[in-house]
């Protein structure tokens, strides 16, 4: 097959929807490697079609697709940045009262922990992320922002009292199943520590107990395949492999967290590489169904479930910068591929 000529027309740029797990202050990593994106990916070969997030990977998924909103790129990259810092504990009081959370959690196996519903107890941390979130994100700006073209966003949660799961989304036309502040907190819910978040009709908790992240929203429906996305790239934090048996009694607690956070994504993803088999078959042949490719940028650190509590700076610029590598790493591996 002879090469394509100088006059060959440049193939579109493929197009990417950015799912982003969920899993608390480790998700600072996720800040990281979405940094490392907005700032550097080559929109002459990919395009960003959409992202969705469940818990800390909504909020980091909320930041990066407000930026796009404004046409900035970059502008997103420095929210994310400015965003875990707010939310680092970086006063004393907060220091001491989150080595005090983390230490807590840390020794559950040798001493009792008072288990205290977040109802009995000022709704402080919870107002505090709101605020934070009002401060990087003009919410009341988004009905403007929006368009037809615009990249999607799809936060998950789950509605307490009907088990049903939710996904908040800004191509919705129902003013409860938007993106809003109140998806966003509905989403980072953590039931041990956060008052579930009413919307609507319902009250919602951490999307982890349902879709950690949605996925299948960006190719289930009638739509057609050029409003599908190309590739789909994972931002997993929890780790599918460890390197040895948990069996202390805090690494079985911490293995159990891990497994339990991404048996969702499996199945979400489940769905996507079914597809994709049952296409290579030829067993599908809707027009409307196309091959999606996968691509994970994981987070591989080994740390233990009381982490996804820390809120140190040390700790989250850590993470931060592990991100901003692993997203280097994740570009260079797709400038060897050929397009």
């Amino acid at each position: 097959m002879n090469p394509p000529s100088a006059s060959s027309p440049t193939p579109p740029p493929k197009t990417v929807a950015i799912a982003c797990q969920g899993g608390g202050s480790h998700t600072a990593f996720t800040a990281g490697v979405l940094q490392t994106l907005l700032n550097n990916l080559d929109t002459s070969r990919y395009r960003i079609h959409g992202l969705s997030g469940t818990s800390g990977g909504a909020l980091c998924a909320a930041l990066a697709w407000y930026g796009l909103l404004l046409g900035d790129p970059r502008q997103g990259a420095k929210l994310l940045a400015s965003f875990w810092q707010k939310m680092s504990a970086t006063l004393l009081p907060d220091r001491l009262s989150n080595q005090y959370l983390v230490g807590l959690q840390r020794h559950r196996n040798f001493f009792p922990t008072p288990e205290i519903s977040p109802y009995l107890l000022p709704n402080t941390g919870q107002d505090f992320l709101a605020k934070t979130l009002k401060e990087h994100i003009q919410f009341e700006r988004l009905p403007q922002l929006v368009s037809t073209d615009s990249p999607a966003l799809m936060v998950g949660a789950v509605d307490v009292l009907s088990g049903n799961f939710a996904v908040f989304n800004s191509k919705a036309t129902a003013p409860d199943t938007g993106i809003s502040v109140e998806a966003l907190l509905a989403s980072a819910a953590i039931p041990e520590l956060f008052r579930a978040v009413p919307i609507g009709q319902g009250v919602f908790w951490d999307g982890l107990f349902s879709q950690n992240p949605p996925i299948r929203g960006f190719l289930s429906g009638l739509q057609s395949r050029d409003a599908k996305p190309d590739e789909i790239w994972v931002i997993q934090i929890n780790p599918e492999t460890r390197s040895s048996e948990p069996k202390s009694g805090s690494d079985i607690y911490d293995r159990r967290n891990e497994l339990a956070g991404n048996l969702s994504l499996n199945q979400e993803l489940f769905f996507v590489r079914q597809t994709n088999e049952w296409l290579d078959k030829k067993w599908l042949h809707a027009d409307h169904i196309k091959h999606v490719d996968i691509r994970h940028i994981s987070l591989q650190l080994e740390l233990d479930y009381p982490s996804k509590l820390d809120r140190s700076p040390e700790f989250i610029n850590t993470l931060q910068a592990e991100g901003r590598r692993k997203g280097s790493e994740f570009l260079t591996s797709l400038e060897e591929t050929t397009p």
